[in-house]
Order: structure tokens, then C-alpha cells, then sequence
């Protein structure tokens, strides 16, 4: 599974935005892709930042 989906489903099954670090730990990714990740979802319009540092799925 690619970490750009994992990442997507551990912020699904969370159900609330959540930090990359967060993400990373619940995913068992490295930090470093679950940034990498979240950075190429917020620009395909996957991903938005309701606060900062903060990631949910954009409705």
C-alpha cells in the first residue's frame, strides 16, 4: 500500500484532523513521507488544513 494511502485511511478511520506526527504514529510511516503525503494531497484537493498543522479530508 502507498503511504499516500495509507495516510488517507488512518485520517478516515480517525474521524477527526489530525497532525502528521499523529498520522505517522497510528500509520506506522516515517514522518518525513507522511509529510511528503499530506503535502501532495492538500494540493490535489484530497486533504485541507481546517487549523493550523491540522489535516482532515475536505468534504
Amino acid at each position: 500500500m502507498e503511504p499516500k494511502d495509507k495516510v488517507l485511511e488512518t485520517i478516515k478511520s480517525a474521524g477527526k484532523p489530525m497532525k502528521a506526527g499523529e498520522v505517522a504514529e497510528a500509520a506506522g510511516i516515517d514522518k518525513k513521507e507522511v509529510d511528503k503525503s499530506i503535502k501532495s494531497l492538500v494540493a490535489d484537493g484530497v486533504l485541507h488544513s481546517p487549523k493550523r498543522c491540522f489535516y482532515d479530508l475536505k468534504k
